[in-house]
């Protein structure tokens, strides 16, 4: 499990870290604040952050959304591409700072 590198077979590999998406069942949505038990790790969708046909963003480019947050990111046309994005990036830097608040990331 590691960055974009080449494995010989010029296959690259995302950042993967199931331990980091579990957590997500215990935080609250960072868009609604609900705890409704739907809380999953949801993933950026843009190329930059991994993204690609049939593959998923590293997994540090996550955002925890409830199930009507994620549905609403990922396929609601009421919110044009630019606010999407911009809705997503707001939920991201919120869940970063959810998991060094509460001690899930540190520094060493």
């Amino acid at each position: 499990m590691g960055a974009n590198f080449g494995l010989g077979m010029g296959i690259l590999v995302n950042y993967r870290n199931p331990k980091l998406l579990k957590l997500a069942k215990d935080a609250p949505c960072m868009m609604c604040s609900m705890q409704d038990g739907t809380v999953v790790a949801a993933h950026s969708n843009q190329l930059r952050d991994g993204k690609g046909t049939g593959i998923k963003a590293k997994d540090y480019r996550i955002a925890f959304l409830c199930h009507q947050c994620h549905h609403m990111i990922d396929n609601d046309r009421m919110l044009d591409k630019h606010d999407r994005i911009a809705a997503w990036e707001e939920a991201h830097r919120k869940t970063i700072g959810w998991l060094f608040e509460n001690n899930h990331l540190e520094v060493k």
